[in-house]
């Protein structure tokens, strides 16, 4: 069955770790070209770059692909796309991948993986992703976001904190995650409804957003449904930090002919 589905790529300068992150070179190339890169890949039927920056634009110059200038004052990407998504009036129930700005590793098979969801779940108005937790430093690591979803994969609650906690396995034995303990680590990749992104602005944070710091949390407050599926390929990790570019780019640089 055919998939029809937008990327759309929230870009801004302003990154407090990384100042102006989308435009820092690995490879010798911007990072927002290598993210317009992986969207490509992805065949979507419509690539938009959703920017406050001129600079950024042109960063994208010679891309197939439609930027859309933006207000600067967004607290997020998804508030970005929904100015987007108005403005375009896309069709309510048109499927929107919300590809980070920042990503250039995120592999075009989990673009198509996370929209195919969507497709795949008419009652949801979200799809994103997960890995299995394997190691109990990550379980109780609070940057490694958890989600544990019901038995039609529609999640039931997105934490910091170490869910599902295994009560009888740790009281006999914290040292290790016990054989079968479904811990899910949640990845940020998502696929949204048009109409949910149109409506989001009216949605107010909850006190589970606030508490977590978890912008998910909104919509399931709201009632909505979120699909969550396994990605289909390990997840790489982002770029926040110095030291992140530099770990990517000797990445790129080993799978580039003649690397290492």
């Amino acid at each position: 069955m055919s998939l029809a589905f937008t990327v759309a790529i929230p870009a801004r300068l302003a990154a407090t770790r990384l100042p102006g992150k989308p435009l820092r070179l690995l490879a010798g190339r911007p990072i927002i070209r290598h993210v317009i890169d992986r969207a490509l890949e992805s065949e979507a039927d419509e690539i938009v770059l959703a920017t406050d920056s001129e600079a950024i634009a042109a960063a994208a110059a010679g891309a197939t692909i439609r930027v859309e200038f933006t207000r600067p004052d967004h607290p997020s990407g998804t508030d970005r796309l929904a100015e987007v998504a108005e403005r375009l009036a896309w069709a309510r129930d048109r499927i929107v991948v919300n590809l980070q700005g920042d990503e250039p590793l995120i592999p075009a098979s989990a673009i198509r993986a996370v929209a195919r969801a969507l497709a795949d779940s008419p009652d949801c108005a979200i799809a994103t992703l997960a890995q299995p937790i394997t190691d109990l430093a990550a379980f109780l690591d609070p940057n490694a976001v958890k989600v544990v979803v019901d038995e039609a994969g529609r999640a039931l609650y997105f934490s910091r904190a170490p869910i599902p906690w295994p009560r009888d396995a740790f009281s006999r034995d914290r040292s290790r995650l016990p054989e079968g303990l479904p811990a899910w680590r949640h990845v940020g990749l998502y696929a949204y409804r048009a109409g949910f992104l149109r409506d989001y602005p009216r949605l107010s944070p909850g006190p589970l957003e606030s508490v977590e710091s978890l912008e998910q949390l909104r919509a399931l407050s709201a009632g909505e449904r979120i699909r969550v599926i396994r990605s289909p390929v390990e997840f790489p990790p982002g770029i926040d930090t110095e030291a992140d570019l530099a770990r990517v780019e000797r990445l790129f640089a080993r799978s580039a002919p003649g690397g290492e």
